[in-house]
């Protein structure tokens, strides 16, 4: 017989938690794996309907359970996902317009893609407790033109984003990352940009001789 409960209790990193009864009465705790049809994942105050069972240990165990209702995507998460098309258009637009050189988009592109995968494979490590991605791995990643990708991480994943002390590091390397994107448009910026990729052609051309 299935009963009606809500979430009221959820680590998404450990993947498990705890629904209490709508009509009241013991607790359950649930798992990840315990979800059917999942299309995201659980998070506190979702109302799930569910079955009720009992573990080797006899404690109370919801089975089978599904999300009664889509929750919508909060106010944060949309003007996160909207400031991350805005800022790669941004960039490409300059790219496109020579404001800045081709290689800082393609540097951003690089860069987001392997932070997206350490996020993806953090989370994964968390849900199945194996060996942790260190968090200043991450934050040095997104320091290095990495953001982008963490925070579609963060948005997609739902990884990081509710610890508060990881987002305040997480903020401040956007905005010292931006800084520096603002300094490469000067001419300084500019020149010194081209004297490395100027470097690095000589450098090839060194060591393939």
């Amino acid at each position: 017989m299935r009963q009606l409960g809500k979430i009221t209790n959820w680590k998404d990193e450990q993947g498990f938690g705890f629904i209490s009864p709508m009509n009241g009465g013991n607790i359950a705790f649930v798992h990840i794996k315990a979800f059917s049809k999942r299309s995201r994942r659980p998070a506190i105050g979702d109302k799930v309907s569910y079955e009720l069972a009992v573990d080797e240990h006899g404690r109370l165990r919801a089975d089978n359970v599904r999300l009664n209702t889509a929750r919508k995507a909060s106010l944060i998460s949309y003007l996160r996902g909207l400031g991350l098309i805005l800022f790669s258009s941004f960039i490409l637009v300059s790219a496109l317009l020579q404001q800045i050189h081709l290689i800082i988009p393609i540097l951003y592109l690089l860069m987001s893609t392997a932070t997206f995968v350490l996020y993806a494979k953090d989370k994964s490590a968390a849900l199945n407790n194996y060996w942790r991605i260190p968090e200043y791995t991450l934050h040095i990643c997104s320091l290095a033109f990495g953001w982008p990708g963490a925070l579609l991480a963060q948005i997609k994943l739902r990884h990081k984003c509710k610890k508060i002390s990881f987002q305040i590091d997480f903020c401040l390397t956007v905005i010292i990352n931006c800084g520096v994107l603002n300094w490469l448009y000067s001419k300084n910026g500019s020149i010194f940009v081209n004297t490395l990729i100027d470097l690095a052609t000589n450098t090839y051309q060194l060591l393939k001789l």
